[in-house]
């Protein structure tokens, strides 16, 4: 009663088209092409400038020497007395020494800027 009849689709009609479609088709040919330039913006703007910054810090990291003024990453300044592979003697104040890792140095100051 509310059923209606179906009837099966004859071989002369055309096919509908699917309905997810093809991904290329359905923008034109454009998203692949969108894709590639999302990724090269992301390149340029995120990932080169950012390599760029390690790459720097490594070799300032690496140039630090007896007797360079310091900050480290907790904003403590001082004078480099002694360097290993690891780790830095630094002199915070007159007959002050603390040891720190290399790496917690994040800027080399000019000579004569502890006062």
């Amino acid at each position: 009663m509310f059923i209606s009849s179906a009837f099966a689709q004859t071989a002369a009609a055309p096919a509908a088209p699917a309905a997810g479609g093809d991904m290329l088709s359905a923008f034109g040919g454009l998203q692949l092409p969108m894709m590639i330039a999302i990724f090269a913006v992301f390149y340029f703007v995120i990932i080169r400038p950012q390599q760029k910054r390690q790459k720097e810090a490594r070799a300032m990291i690496e140039a630090l020497a007896k007797g360079d003024e310091v900050v480290t990453g907790g904003g403590v300044l001082g004078k480099i007395t002694s360097i290993n592979d690891q780790y830095l003697g630094l002199e915070v104040a007159n007959g002050v020494e603390i040891k720190i890792q290399r790496s917690a140095v994040i800027q080399v100051l000019p000579k004569g800027a502890i006062k």
